[in-house]
């Protein structure tokens, strides 16, 4: 059942600019015990103030210290330990703690990308290295090598590091594909593994992950793609859910709006819904959005709302690559980035 909605208002880019500045400057006291996750509130106000074309409300030098901060981030030649970390919350005094995760080397890239930074300190062999050893038997990954859970999330993950990177030497791409068509459920979408409840989340990255590995019409048949994309559509009220039953939720405007995109029927479904549903859960007095309208803002569903709204073509956001995440002026920085390294 659906929660009942306050009206919508328009999109108030000032107060949301704001709210991600304070993120990026300073944290509250309470989300210290999200630490571990830093690189990726790092990742969703840089990127949300990308889409928001509201960067400049950075000076150059905090621009320039956010990319020194990334770079910090990075554990260069340590094989299958190499990558991005999350924190610059280890001291330099205990190197076996030190381990690239690849979350956080993704949302680093791309953070960087943002930025206009042009990847050349970027240790881009060993960062495959190490990936290529979080690959499991099964064609999934885990997120560092000294141990996490492996599934659908990290499949993603490196799969969006190799085409940032132009290099998928670090990923055996028949073992992720057979891992992610073993995933599909009985109703047509994906779970987090074989076996496992179809999830808007989950299904985005198996999807996402297909179309960066150019595999998508190859990997699923007719059949399939058309089962997929009927479940993607029955998830949509106003907003969408990420499975059924459940309640619609602001950042599924994003996992389920950017897979509609790649599966080419965003357009059956219904954008204005969608839209007053985003708009509902945004806080007008100090910025963010919220997961519904009557809980508080928080960075994940401040950027994914945002996303969303740009899927859908909202006026003053930057256009978003669906599969990557990122602004369309970062993938063309991407592009071009990847036409110097092969000449």
């Amino acid at each position: 059942m659906d929660l009942p909605r306050k009206p919508a208002e328009e999109l108030n880019k000032f107060r949301h600019a704001q709210y991600f500045k304070r993120i990026i400057q300073i944290m509250p006291s309470q989300m210290a015990s999200y630490d571990s996750n830093r690189m990726m509130f790092g990742f969703f106000a840089i990127s949300g103030l990308d889409l928001l074309n509201c960067l400049d409300i950075l000076k150059e030098e905090e621009r320039l210290g956010a990319v020194e901060w990334i770079y910090r981030l990075q554990v260069k030649g340590a094989g299958a330990m190499s990558g991005f970390q999350a924190s610059t919350m280890l001291p330099d005094q205990t190197p076996d703690y030190l381990c690239g995760h690849l979350s956080m080397t993704y949302t680093a890239l791309a953070t960087l990308l943002a930025l206009g930074d042009d990847l050349s300190r970027v240790d881009k062999k060993s960062i495959v290295e190490g990936m290529r050893s979080c690959q499991n038997p099964d064609g999934c990954f885990i997120a560092m090598i000294t141990g996490s859970e492996s599934d659908m999330r990290f499949l993603y993950c490196a799969c969006c590091i190799c085409a940032i990177l132009d290099d998928w030497s670090g990923l055996d791409k028949d073992r992720a594909i057979d891992y992610i068509v073993k995933s599909i459920s009985y109703d047509g979408a994906m779970g987090q593994g074989p076996g496992l409840e179809s999830h808007g989340g989950s299904t985005f990255c198996a999807v996402a992950s297909l179309l960066l590995m150019n595999e998508l019409h190859g990997a699923l048949s007719l059949e399939q793609l058309e089962r997929l994309r009927r479940w993607c559509l029955m998830r949509q009220s106003d907003g969408f859910q990420g499975r059924p039953g459940k309640p619609t939720d602001t950042c599924y405007s994003f996992w389920i709006g950017a897979t509609l995109q790649m599966l080419d029927v965003q357009q059956f479904s219904d954008a204005e819904k969608n839209r007053e549903f985003v708009l509902s859960t945004q806080d007008t007095r100090i910025g963010g959005f919220a997961k519904y309208y009557d809980t508080r803002a928080d960075p994940l569903h401040t950027y994914l709302g945002l996303s969303g709204l740009s899927l859908l073509g909202e006026p003053g956001l930057q256009p978003l690559n669906a599969a990557l995440n990122i602004s369309s002026r970062a993938y063309a920085h991407l592009k071009e980035l990847h036409k110097k390294w092969n000449q």
